[in-house]
């Protein structure tokens, strides 16, 4: 199994428990994430979602690119695309603060999985970075349409973008794209973080986010993630991004 989902005292957790390929998003991780999100969207006693990973070295590395290699063309990426796109929408739109936990790398989808949650905690030393244009196409699932949503500052998110390079933990905690960085046991940096809410009510932190979420829903954000999905399609089916890919995965 690609991932698992827990419960604990109000809490539901998505662990992606792939550590051999860096946590890398495959088809099986996008069941369990449906599965989750589902989950999340039935149960009225939620009160914290958290998106993490096992191994502590890799947060997320994006999609994996030896189940996704046979995808060569726009009409054969799209679907995958444009299913994680949608998923990660869902994830955004919530009713539930969500969490990404990162104990390790983020790069590429990993970092649009981690643009999708509310917060951003992440381990003091590790790197992240919207590396996809080293790959010659765009974020694929809606990622630049989330951190253009919720991060101010065009020309830092437009650095963020076409630089396609990591960055530390602690210049991203500058920049204002991670919440906080933490040491030590991500669980205890997590309790720590969710702490500081104790004493207020679950309704009115679904009550703040229903804000957002009727924000995004009048600016169709849903509809902008899946232009930006069908544009990297374009470009996945282009010889750059398949020399790229082959220079990569022969490394």
């Amino acid at each position: 199994m690609s991932f698992k989902i827990t419960s604990d005292q109000g809490t539901v957790t998505f662990t992606i428990t792939r550590p051999e390929v860096r946590n890398a998003v495959n088809y099986e991780v996008m069941d369990g994430l449906e599965q989750f999100v589902d989950f999340v969207e039935q149960d009225g006693d939620v009160k914290w979602c958290v998106i993490t990973s096992e191994g502590g070295k890799a947060f997320c590395s994006g999609g994996d690119l030896s189940e996704f290699h046979s995808l060569e063309t726009s009409a054969q990426a799209l679907p995958m695309l444009s299913r994680m796109t949608k998923l990660l929408y869902r994830l955004a739109t919530l009713p539930i603060p969500v969490i990404a936990l990162m104990d390790g790398a983020a790069v590429g989808g990993g970092c649009e999985i981690a643009s999708a949650c509310d917060y951003r905690l992440m381990k003091s030393g590790s790197k992240a970075g919207f590396i996809q244009g080293s790959l010659a196409i765009t974020t694929g699932w809606g990622g630049a349409s989330l951190l253009y949503e919720k991060k101010s500052g065009h020309s830092e998110v437009l650095q963020l973008l076409t630089e396609a390079r990591v960055h530390t933990a602690e210049k991203l905690l500058e920049w204002g794209w991670i919440t906080d960085t933490y040491s030590g046991d991500k669980q205890v940096a997590l309790d720590k973080f969710t702490a500081k809410f104790d004493h207020i009510e679950s309704s009115v932190l679904q009550a703040y986010k229903a804000i957002a979420i009727r924000k995004w829903e009048q600016s169709d954000l849903k509809g902008r993630m899946i232009e930006e999905c069908k544009r990297c399609s374009i470009l996945w089916e282009s010889e750059a991004h398949h020399a790229a890919v082959h220079q990569f995965r022969s490394r």
